[in-house]
């Protein structure tokens, strides 16, 4: 790879590779039975997973390294993904997903590193193109930039830290702006379950508002009218199903309503309602139908788009990953069916960073067919959809959940467990108070997050813009008493070349004392 925007030398610069400016260690893994996380032997780095901001966190040691960094190198990973760079914090031993360059002829740690990151993208194409699942040490050799003057060097070093420190100040205002949002978001939440939200509407309709007794011996009666309905629905399908030669699945019989209630120890641990309000379990309002396992085998080129946990985020629905079946799959699998409105999550891995994998499907995101690891919640009335989603986006269920996950390295939610939360209801016309009013105030702040997080993707393209800048030669003025990095690349040539001598003539000594002894 050529850096095309470096191929004309600046006066004073000189055209080189890695190999005239460094010494270039690959990484070579160990034996396993040598790890520790003891703190015995050197710190040991197998790649990316590894990497923070600068320097790499120390997870593991190993007592008898293959390979070797030392103090201040700059560590790139090789492989999965290619191009991210760190500095070795001490001296430390290298796995293969690790490259390290250890600067010569005075070239700084620093320069190494933002020179590796400018050309990090070029070097990613590379390691994932079909050419490369990987770069070796023969591609690093190949690699050609511009060197500027030393002196030059210790500028644009200076500079690129005075920009990137305040870049840094600027992206650490708009992030904690956004957490500022997010934590305001979910006040509004809190208080919208709390009844706050609609304390002056219950006054003025204070005449019209059942009792919570009232309210749950409805929400009863409403709910086992819709099993008898379904189980009228169900025995139609399944004499359908036998007239049509039992072709596909059986119709799945809908579930007996239950009718538990929440205990007592549980009530007394949770807020406060106003009155009128009450808890119930979420059983009472849905139920829950768990996606289906399908083999690579039966996917195709095109059909039905497979819905996937990769497809739900946090409050919307995404389709960076799409997987298809075939259209039939539709008729051979009813129950699993998405369509327009229906109410997702996440099972597995339910949470990142405080926030609940839920969406609701728009009409661009059906007819899709319900993957393993992700429920869709089967409504006993639709105008439970809102109400549901937006209480388990807020901290009282987030709070809850996050005691009850299960599994250690792919945290879930068991389907039964889900069922038994608590929800706080209220009648129709408050819940669509409380909808509006919320989805208003929680839209308008979505916005405002979108925004920043917008600015920050500006902010971060703008840092790679600084350092396509000073390694091009347009980011700090050139001085023609400079002494020419050509004089450098000489010298350090010459010290590698004076170091290999020297290398030999100390392995030709101690070969010599050998044979003396045997002798």
């Amino acid at each position: 790879m050529t850096n095309s925007d470096n191929n004309e030398p600046r006066a004073g610069w000189a055209q080189c590779g890695f190999n005239d400016i460094a010494d270039v260690v690959m990484g070579q893994s160990p034996p396993s039975s040598t790890y520790n996380k003891d703190g015995q032997g050197l710190p040991f780095f197998q790649g990316k997973a590894e990497f923070q901001d600068i320097y790499p966190s120390i997870e593991k040691y190993c007592t008898e390294p293959n390979k070797i960094a030392q103090k201040g190198a700059v560590l790139m990973s090789v492989r999965a993904p290619v191009g991210p760079t760190n500095v070795a914090p001490d001296k430390c031993c290298i796995g293969r997903g690790l490259a390290a360059f250890h600067p010569l002829g005075g070239i700084t740690t620093s320069y190494l590193l933002y020179l590796i990151r400018s050309i990090e993208r070029e070097l990613a194409k590379d390691g994932t193109g079909t050419t490369f699942s990987a770069i070796n040490k023969q591609y690093i050799e190949e690699v050609r930039f511009t060197l500027p003057p030393l002196n030059e060097q210790h500028r644009i070093v200076a500079k690129i830290e005075e920009l990137f420190s305040e870049l840094d100040k600027g992206i650490e205002s708009l992030k904690t702006a956004r957490e500022q949002l997010k934590v305001y978001r979910q006040a509004l939440l809190k208080h919208a379950f709390e009844g706050k939200l609609t304390e002056q509407w219950r006054t003025e309709h204070a005449d019209e508002l059942e009792s919570a007794e009232q309210l749950l011996e409805r929400i009863k009666q409403e709910r086992e009218a819709r099993y008898q309905q379904q189980l009228e629905e169900w025995k139609a399908a399944v004499k359908q199903w036998e007239a049509d030669g039992k072709e596909g699945k059986k119709p799945r019989k809908p579930k007996a309503v239950k009718g538990d209630a929440i205990e007592p120890s549980v009530l007394e641990n949770l807020p406060k309602l106003p009155s009128g309000w009450l808890w119930v379990p979420l059983s009472h309002l849905t139920d829950l139908i768990a996606g289906n396992a399908f083999k690579k085998s039966e996917y195709s080129d095109s059909g039905v788009r497979l819905f996937q946990i990769a497809n739900v985020s946090f409050g919307e629905i995404v389709w960076d990953k799409i997987a298809y079946l075939p259209e039939g799959y539709l008729k051979a699998y009813p129950e699993l069916r998405l369509s327009e409105n229906d109410l997702v999550m996440a099972l597995n891995r339910p949470l990142l960073d405080d926030e609940l994998k839920i969406g609701i499907l728009s009409e661009s995101d059906a007819p899709s067919i319900l993957y393993q690891r992700v429920g869709k919640f089967e409504l006993f009335d639709d105008s439970y959809g809102r109400w549901i989603f937006n209480y388990l986006r807020s901290p009282v269920f987030i709070s809850s959940l996050k005691q009850d996950l299960r599994g250690v390295n792919i945290p879930f939610i068991n389907q039964t467990k889900l069922l038994q939360y608590p929800i706080p209801f209220c009648i129709s016309e408050e819940r669509s108070e409380v909808i509006q009013e919320l989805e208003k105030q929680v839209s308008n702040t979505g916005h405002l997050i979108a925004d920043i997080e917008r600015q920050i993707r500006k902010a971060e393209a703008l840092r790679q813009s600084i350092l396509k800048k000073a390694f091009s030669g347009q980011l700090v003025p050139q001085d023609p008493d400079d002494e020419p990095a050509s004089v450098l690349l000489d010298r350090i040539a010459k010290e590698k070349e004076e170091a290999v001598a020297k290398a030999k003539k100390a392995k030709a000594a101690k070969k010599k004392q050998v044979t003396r002894k045997a002798s």
